[in-house]
């Protein structure tokens, strides 16, 4: 299939949360690679990521979805 160069700065990415791509570690280190990505402070970025760790993995994803859910697609 051949689509249109346009869509490729449309698309998001996706993440299956029960793959590899699904775990804590690698969804906090994604949030600080597209908060830079973004041009967010470091500032707003580590109180992100802060936030992100405060709870349980359900509020990490939650929060991360929050900030970033226009960029990024998460599957269960």
């Amino acid at each position: 299939m051949i689509k249109s160069r346009d869509e490729l700065e449309h698309k998001k990415i996706e993440i299956d949360l029960n793959g590899s791509e699904g775990n804590a570690w690698y969804l906090l280190g994604l949030a600080g690679s597209l908060g830079k990505q973004l041009n967010m402070s470091d500032f707003r970025n580590k109180c992100i990521q802060d936030e992100m760790m405060l709870s349980n993995y359900e509020m990490l994803i939650q929060t991360f979805d929050k900030w970033f859910g226009n960029y990024v697609i998460l599957y269960r």
